[in-house]
């Protein structure tokens, strides 16, 4: 995206499942008070991928919703959310979940998208369902070709200068700012976030609500 692959990049699509493993869960991961709900606990990354991308500082929050659809013994529990965020011409849409079947031989089917003026990128971040072995598949379309990437050897940098960031009180990883941004654009996502009501408050003829109202 930096080398200008894809030109400007108009928007990004963050999808985020996770399989809950309930059994593995302590108690205070089903309390909304103690784990914050499910849009400041996973889409935070996808927002900070979103500004990284994007090359933008701040972000109009455009629809945030969050709810408990499958899940009615963990009422303080989120296993759905999604946000749709602005910035100038530019856009996103996150979706995160809790709904990963077994089936799966990973934890989640992470996938980042990312349309350009001149390209596009998909990155099939953990696995390549019913395809290539391994991880970190990259794919590439732009005015000349569609092409497969294999980033599985791929360097990753970020952890180390993260490290020496904490150490050195540096910013080589992020800057202070962006990371008080992503941060403060998830709280208010999840504090704005729309009540989902789930199949099963519809057919009892509920009108639902979401954990934060409880």
């Amino acid at each position: 995206v930096r080398a200008g692959a894809i030109g400007d990049v108009v928007q990004t699509v963050g999808l985020g499942p996770h399989r809950l493993n309930r059994a593995l869960r302590d108690p205070w991961f089903f309390d909304r008070a103690k784990y914050g709900g499910i849009l400041v606990d996973i889409a935070s990354h996808q927002i900070d991928q979103f500004l990284a991308f994007a090359g933008v500082a701040d972000a109009e929050i455009v629809l945030a919703r969050a709810g408990n659809v499958a899940h009615p013994e963990d009422p303080g529990f989120e296993d759905f959310g999604e946000i749709v965020l602005s910035a100038g011409a530019a856009s996103a849409y996150i979706k995160v979940d809790w709904f990963t079947p077994d089936g799966l031989p990973t934890w989640g089917d992470g996938r980042l998208f990312v349309t350009g003026t001149t390209g596009s990128i998909e990155l099939r971040k953990y696995v390549d369902v019913a395809g290539r072995p391994g991880k970190d598949h990259l794919f590439l379309v732009d005015g000349k070709a569609a092409r497969y990437i294999d980033c599985s050897d791929a360097k990753l940098p970020y952890y180390e200068r993260l490290r020496r960031d904490i150490v050195e009180r540096t910013e080589t990883a992020m800057t202070h700012a962006h990371c008080y941004k992503v941060c403060e654009l998830a709280l208010k996502a999840q504090a704005a976030a729309q009540p989902i009501i789930s199949t099963r408050d519809e057919s009892r003829g509920g009108r639902g609500e979401s954990t934060q109202q409880r």
